[in-house]
């Protein structure tokens, strides 16, 4: 039996995360371990990392996933059904990634953010941040560089943001046509996620660290800060409790982001007013998308207490608030959806240890799942759209 959202929640997630020798990565600030930065895989039963397979000629699969190899330094092409086929170097620990309709990735890395051809699989840039004090270029959860990122809707701009590991952290805005930062905007610690609102006036950046969004108008660059805290900020950076993925809801605009599948937080960043609406999975959740329908998934990465808290699992979740949540098996971290939205691709990289070398291809309408072999700590995906033209509707 589910137990009800209670208030002391909060309080015993601080008891935890103080009380224990290992913080959650991702929901808590620590210095990286030696095994950290080198990659190294947390999970005795994660599979090894599985050698690309023979490339196919000549262009791109349209459908083909792309992945963030976080525990490398590359981006792994993967055949959807067969499995990974070739793999593009990036830069040290990428983190996120997005794809705009010209097939060019962006690439957030702790080098900088890479530019891809994805018709191709080559690198055509890597374009270094103007923010200072990254730290040296390493890899591990708490590295300094890009984190999330986005695409303008009209494709001329892309926006990363960027950890400072002593502090808060950066808004970079480039252009896509000179590849060159054309703006650095300061925004809260340890920008997880970045969404654009669909109309492009505004950028969200939820500062994971800092319990917020910022919001960044994109024609005067004056920014605003909105409290993303449903239990609180008791525990500071030792806290559980914090905002970490979000998505816009295409039908009003509104930030969408999920509290431990008990608390879905609807923020309007107009108003900076929130309301609650209650989930029912109740796991610590991280990564999100919504389809162009408004049906939001969540990516459960397990308990916080195993004692009370349920596993991993994938939330399924149609605007008017129904619910389906599919059991899944080990962590997890972010979520693309097929085109024909009948299909999740759930990354296994995870951002702390316990993390696989996968991916979790989930059926949305039947819940069964497979796993697929794919890359190294793979973390950000997208999938390569097919080209107009090409059917849709499940098979």
């Amino acid at each position: 039996m589910r137990r009800p959202a209670a208030p002391g929640r909060a309080a015993r997630a601080v008891s935890l995360a103080l009380s224990s020798s290992v913080l959650l990565a991702g929901c808590a600030s620590a210095p990286d371990t030696p095994d950290r930065a080198a990659g190294k895989s947390g999970s005795p039963s994660a599979p090894a990392p599985s050698a690309p397979g023979p490339e196919p000629t000549g262009r791109t699969p349209a459908g083909t996933l792309l992945v963030a190899d976080f525990g490398a330094d590359t981006v792994t092409f993967v055949d959807p059904d067969e499995g990974p086929f070739g793999s593009v170097e990036v830069g040290e620990a990428p983190y996120g990634l997005v794809v705009g309709e010209d097939g060019r990735a962006w690439v957030a890395t702790a080098e900088g953010v890479a530019v891809v051809d994805t018709h191709h699989r080559e690198l055509l840039d890597l374009i270094p941040y103007e923010t200072e004090n990254l730290g040296p270029v390493t890899g591990g959860e708490y590295r300094g560089g890009g984190m999330g990122i986005a695409l303008a809707p009209d494709g001329e701009q892309v926006y990363v943001g960027v950890h400072v590991p002593s502090g808060n952290g950066t808004l970079e805005t480039i252009d896509t046509g000179t590849h060159e930062v054309t703006r650095t905007t300061a925004v809260g610690r340890r920008p997880f996620d970045v969404d654009v609102a669909r109309d492009g006036r505004e950028v969200y950046a939820t500062g994971h660290d800092s319990f917020e969004v910022t919001v960044v108008d994109t024609d005067t660059h004056e920014t605003r800060s909105l409290e993303a805290a449903p239990y609180g900020t008791e525990g500071g950076l030792g806290s559980w409790l914090k905002p970490h993925y979000a998505a816009v809801r295409p039908s009003d605009g509104k930030l969408l982001l999920p509290f431990e599948g008990e608390r879905l937080v609807v923020l309007d960043p107009r108003t900076g007013r929130s309301t609650i609406e209650r989930l029912t999975a109740d796991t610590h959740q991280h990564g999100v998308t919504i389809t162009p329908g408004g049906t939001l998934v969540i990516v459960g990465t397990g308990p916080i207490d195993p004692s009370e808290d349920e596993g991993p699992s994938l939330t399924v979740r149609t605007e008017d608030g129904k619910e389906k949540v599919i059991a899944l098996e080990g962590p997890h971290e972010s979520v693309a959806v097929s085109a024909d939205e009948c299909t999740a691709y759930v990354t296994g990289g995870f951002t702390r240890d316990g993390y696989w070398n996968g991916i979790s291809v989930v059926d949305l309408d039947s819940g069964d799942s497979r796993r697929l072999a794919a890359g190294e700590r793979p973390l950000g995906i997208a999938v390569l759209q097919p080209d107009e033209g090409s059917p849709h509707g499940c098979r």
